[in-house]
């Protein structure tokens, strides 16, 4: 059966095939700017410059959301020139992502693109404003809602500019000294084991490292990096309940001082706790913790040495 639209003769089949493909767009598209819109405030968005923020939001985390919408508006609008559109972008990512495994390049990138390229090629897609409110209307409209969220969540963060050395209370009686700025709470990603190095030979006043290991700072254990997490300059409440490896907190700690630099990529610490073999615990800066790879160094992940209260 044929339906006669605008003068052009459609079939139900070209009908399904261009609707499938604003289908696939859109939930591809809506997936990424979730993603890209919760990552971006979680682990990006840290610099002091604004412009560097937006640039990093729109190359790292909105990229991908943003290409799906344009594959989608020209899929749309120009059904036979996306093939050719998906087919470029394809062999992009193949060139640049050339060192992938198969299920990462071939079936999350170029089969996808290649589908969505023949679908619209051989599809057609009516309504038009329907589609564009679908690949570009809803995505668009995450992007909107999960920044509005994260604009709101760091305006309110505290940063009091002291990344001294800080004395924090924790939950259940807890009371640790937090190395300052420098090799005991450094800028970089470093490996587990060069966490425990570092605190091994770092000085009295965590200023400098030295030749010899003196042990006066170690890393905090799992039990306590919980306890002493903090929102709004007060106690989170946090707990580590052993038994289900797991914290509870009484209110969801952030990216603070005096325990976290607002304005640093890092966002998880070493603890010096053991999650099984060749692992240990790793906290998040809102208090999630989970087990990593004692041999992980990423450039967000990283420590901040502690030593006890003095009586």
């Amino acid at each position: 059966m044929e339906h006669n639209l605008e003068g052009h003769t459609i079939n139900k089949r070209q009908l399904v095939f261009g609707w499938t493909a604003v289908a696939i767009v859109t939930i591809i598209a809506s997936f990424w700017a979730y993603w890209g819109g919760v990552e971006n405030f979680y682990e990006g968005w840290y610099s002091e410059s604004i412009w560097e923020n937006i640039v990093m939001m729109l190359a790292q985390y909105w990229m991908i959301a943003i290409v799906f919408m344009l594959i989608g508006f020209v899929g749309v609008r120009f059904s036979k020139v996306s093939i050719f559109l998906n087919l470029a972008l394809g062999t992009g990512a193949a060139i640049f992502f050339s060192g992938a495994a198969f299920n990462t390049l071939w079936a999350m990138i170029i089969i996808p693109l290649a589908v969505i390229g023949l679908l619209f090629f051989f599809g057609v897609v009516k309504p038009r404003k329907l589609a564009y409110a679908l690949v570009i209307g809803l995505p668009a409209l995450i992007l909107l809602i999960t920044s509005i969220y994260g604009i709101v969540k760091i305006s309110t963060r505290v940063d009091d500019g002291d990344y001294g050395a800080r004395v924090v209370e924790g939950s259940g009686g807890i009371c640790l000294i937090w190395a300052p700025k420098g090799p005991g709470w450094p800028e970089d990603g470093v490996s587990y084991e060069e966490a425990r190095e570092i605190c091994a030979h770092l000085n009295e006043d965590g200023t400098k490292l030295l030749n010899e290991e003196v042990n006066i700072w170690r890393l905090p254990t799992v039990e306590e990096a919980v306890a002493s997490q903090i929102l709004h300059n007060e106690n989170a409440g946090g707990v580590w309940i052993k038994e289900e490896e797991r914290p509870e907190y009484e209110l969801t700690p952030d990216k603070e001082t005096p325990l976290w630099d607002p304005h640093s990529m890092i966002i998880y610490y070493w603890t010096a706790t053991p999650a099984g073999e060749g692992k240990a615990y790793i906290i998040s800066y809102n208090g999630y913790v989970h087990p990593g790879n004692i041999e992980n160094k990423y450039g967000y992940l990283s420590f901040r040495a502690v030593k006890e209260c003095r009586e």
